[in-house]
C-alpha cells in the first residue's frame, strides 16, 4: 500500500517511518511512503504558497494553485490515488474509517499550514476529510501522521499477530481490557488473580465485564453502543 504526503515539511515525517514496525512494513515492502512539497510546483516568481485571506482575517492561507497542480500531478500519474484532507472542522476519524482505508491502494494526506487551505481546493480534491479531534494544530502534519498510522496498522501483515487488532480498544465499540505483565505482585498491587488460573474461557469473560466497566467510565457514548451490539 503507497501512502502519499503532501506537506511543506517533508522532514518532519519522515523520521517516524524510520523507526519499529512501520519501518519494518517499509523494508518489507508492505507499505511505501513518499512525499510531494507544494513549493515545487508554485508558478509564484518568489515561490510563494500563501497569501492573505480576502475579506479579512489574521494570518495567511495556502493558495489554490500550488496544491491544485501537486494533486492534479498525483492523480495523474496514480487514477487510484484517494485523497483525504486533515482539517478540526471535519468528521472525526475512528477505527472503522482505518479499517476501511487500509483496503484502498494509495492514499494522499494533505497538510494545511498557517491558517489553513483555500476551501476551493477541498471542494475540487478531497475524497474524505477528518479531524483527529476538537483542538488546533500548528499543521496538518501530526494528523496526518496520526492517521497514516492507524491505516497502516491495518494492513494486511504489517503487524505480525493479527490477534492484536481483534481484541484492540473500540472492536465491538467497547475500550480495551487492563492488561498486565509480570512481576503478579508489584507495589503491593496484585494482578487480578482470575488471570493467572489459566481458565480461558473465565479469563475471556472477565475480560468483556472489565472492558465494559472501563468503557462506561470513560466512554459511556461507546458503552451505549457496546450494550446494543451485544442484544
Amino acid at each position: 500500500m503507497r501512502f502519499s504526503f503532501v506537506t511543506l515539511f517533508p522532514n518532519l515525517i519522515k523520521g517516524y517511518f524510520s523507526e519499529s514496525i512501520l519501518k519494518r512494513a517499509i523494508e518489507d515492502e508492505k507499505i511505501s511512503i513518499d512525499f510531494f512539497n507544494p513549493r515545487d510546483f508554485t508558478t509564484d516568481k518568489h515561490n510563494r504558497v500563501d497569501a492573505p485571506m480576502i475579506g479579512g482575517g489574521a494570518g495567511m492561507l495556502m493558495t489554490p494553485q500550488p496544491l491544485m497542480d501537486t494533486l492534479t500531478h498525483i492523480r495523474g500519474s496514480s487514477p487510484k490515488a484517494h485523497v483525504i484532507f486533515l482539517s478540526p472542522v471535519a468528521k472525526p476519524f475512528t477505527q472503522n474509517d482505518a479499517k476501511r482505508l487500509a483496503k484502498k491502494e494509495h492514499i494522499v494526506f494533505v497538510s494545511g499550514r498557517y491558517e489553513g487551505i483555500d476551501e476551493r481546493v477541498i471542494e475540487a480534491q478531497a475524497d474524505e476529510i477528518f479531524s483527529i479531534g476538537d483542538f488546533i494544530l500548528t499543521g496538518g502534519e501530526l494528523a496526518s501522521m496520526v492517521v497514516c498510522d492507524a491505516i497502516a496498522r491495518n494492513v494486511d501483515t504489517v503487524l505480525g499477530n493479527r490477534e492484536s487488532l481483534e481484541i484492540e480498544s473500540f472492536e465491538s465499540s467497547l475500550l480495551e481490557a487492563p492488561s498486565f505483565t509480570k512481576p503478579t505482585i508489584y507495589e503491593n498491587k496484585e494482578v487480578v488473580s482470575e488471570f493467572l488460573k489459566g481458565n480461558h474461557s473465565k479469563i475471556t469473560d472477565l475480560k468483556r465485564g472489565l472492558a465494559l466497566c472501563k468503557t462506561k467510565y470513560f466512554r459511556p457514548d461507546l458503552y451505549k453502543k457496546g450494550i446494543t451490539h451485544e442484544k
